[in-house]
């Protein structure tokens, strides 16, 4: 039991964060607005959760403009699928564990 909970990532234990990964692990790029969307969050909150995982290395960001209007991008980095990866098997090991 205790190497699974060793796997736990604490990156990963909030409800936002838990759903920036799972939407960035199968989509390459996604603008923040549409993980606003999806994760039915505030712009403040979802911008405290994003910056958290970009300290980590675990996303990145990407700013440009489309026409006139700026955008921000997001996806996850390879070390932050990886982890993110562990993480959700730790998971899977401790509800069969039960």
């Amino acid at each position: 039991m205790k190497d699974i909970l060793a796997n736990l990532n604490k990156a990963f234990e909030s409800r936002i964060r838990l759903g920036i990964m799972s939407v960035l692990m199968v989509n390459d790029w996604m603008e923040f607005n549409s993980l606003k969307e999806l994760l039915e969050t505030t712009d403040g909150n979802l911008a405290s959760h994003l910056k958290a995982l970009e300290e980590k290395d675990l996303i990145r960001m990407k700013k440009q403009f489309v026409g006139r209007k700026p955008n921000t991008s997001y996806q996850a980095t390879e070390s932050g699928k990886t982890l993110f990866k562990i993480h959700l098997d730790a998971l899977e090991e401790l509800i069969k564990s039960q």
